[in-house]
């Protein structure tokens, strides 16, 4: 009898606990990409507190951290609102980006000649800057905050729609061939095979348009120069320059940083928890 001796190929391994996974190795790693930025974020403060004391800086050319704390606290009335309706702006224009983009993506694959209309004029609405065209949009809209909306729309709408279209062409031919061997129809394929296999592709998008959405949002507050209890932390931000409250002006430089980091990271766990089971991309490798 002849004994046939297997090698076993190593496998990627999959993190099937996510997460919430009880390895102490795994647990470790996670803690040590939490402690180390949050220690680098405390020494960076403490720096700045010693340079402010030691120095005797005016706050109103750089403020303590503590007075940057206290303005938080107590100008929350002014800045909470704003925060809240720059997120709305954000979120809004996002969301409709998110529905526009993969719509005419999958419209832009259907045919070469639909790509070849109207693929250039979303490139040129891309390349322009919104300053440029954001007063055009103030007269054509009936609010500004309508042209807010748009101006943000129109710089997340690209990543989304060129990461997805690409997506879609990048579909393994041989699959393709073997879905119209069995007789699969066009949205079949579509369904089955070209959204999943594009789904990182969008993901690569979201994350992008997700940022780029506040960006817009704050760039064409500042273009349209709204004012009043409905603006923005784009407006608090002139209000404070302008009055030389310093304190104020980090207070809402320090909201929209958390808010862009929190917008990426709810990206990123979002693609996360889509993709880490079963795409290269994000599947634990044992090598």
């Amino acid at each position: 009898m002849t004994t046939v001796h297997t090698t076993s190929k190593p496998t990627a391994a999959v993190d099937e606990e996510g997460p919430f996974s009880t390895d102490p190795n795994r647990l470790g790693e996670r803690l040590l990409r939490i402690i180390v930025p949050v220690a680098m974020l405390g020494g960076l403060v403490l720096v700045w507190a010693w340079y402010v004391t030691a120095f005797d800086v005016p706050h109103y050319i750089l403020p303590s951290p503590a007075r940057v704390a206290q303005a938080m606290i107590e100008d929350w009335p002014i800045l909470g609102p704003a925060l809240l309706v720059t997120l709305k702006i954000t979120f809004t224009a996002l969301a409709l980006a998110l529905v526009g983009g993969v719509a005419l993506a999958v419209l832009l694959i259907q045919s070469k000649w639909i790509e070849l209309a109207l693929y250039p004029y979303a490139v040129i609405l891309q390349v322009t800057p919104i300053v440029a065209i954001a007063p055009l949009i103030l007269i054509y809209t009936p609010t500004t905050q309508a042209a807010l909306l748009i101006c943000a729309w129109l710089v997340a709408f690209f990543p989304i729609l060129s990461n997805t279209a690409q997506g879609l062409k990048s579909v393994d031919h041989n699959l393709l061939n073997l879905f119209e061997l069995y007789g699969a129809s066009r949205w079949q394929s579509l369904y089955l095979l070209r959204l999943p296999a594009a789904l990182p592709y969008f993901l690569t998008g979201l994350r992008i348009g997700g940022g780029l959405a506040l960006i817009a949002a704050v760039v064409a507050e500042f273009a349209a120069g709204s004012a009043g209890a409905s603006s923005g932390l784009a407006f608090r931000l002139l209000e404070s320059q302008f009055r030389l409250n310093i304190p104020r002006l980090f207070a809402a430089l320090i909201l929209l940083s958390v808010t862009g980091v929190l917008i990426f990271f709810a990206t990123s766990l979002i693609s996360h928890l889509l993709l880490h089971k079963w795409h290269e991309s994000a599947v634990k490798r044992e090598n």
